[in-house]
């Protein structure tokens, strides 16, 4: 039981991280900002959710369902649902709207950096730099 609660909110955790950083490079704007807000852009947000955490949350299911029948020798529905939705969706949520912010920033950051280094780095009008 222990490996499942540490296990599957860490890999959940590297996914959201992934998909955060993904959504700053592109300049969107926060997971759950964006689908509160936009309601264009849900149905690709659910898409990025189902595909990053589609297989973690059936796993989180399967081995709950194995914890409560082998354990408890009974299946509670509800607290399946709720041990997968803890594990899978909730740090998903939590993480990947954060680590979009913050890099966001970043990336802009870097844009800007970049942009004006370039511009000092051209000739003037005598040839010089």
């Amino acid at each position: 039981m222990h490996f499942r609660l540490l296990m599957m909110p860490t890999v959940v955790t590297i996914l959201a991280v992934r998909a955060g950083l993904r959504d700053a490079r592109q300049g969107r704007r926060t997971f759950l900002w964006a689908f509160l807000t936009k309601p264009n852009e849900r149905k690709r947000l659910l898409r990025s959710v189902l595909k990053d955490i589609g297989r973690i949350f059936l796993v989180a299911v399967l081995l709950d369902t194995a914890y409560q029948i082998f354990v408890l020798r009974a299946f509670y529905v509800v607290q399946l649902l709720i041990v997968a939705v803890g594990c899978a969706v909730v740090p998903y949520v939590l993480i990947r709207g954060p680590v979009t912010f913050l890099m966001r920033g970043l990336y802009k950051n870097r844009a800007k950096a970049t942009n004006g280094s370039a511009v000092n780095n051209l000739p003037d009008a005598e040839g010089r730099e």
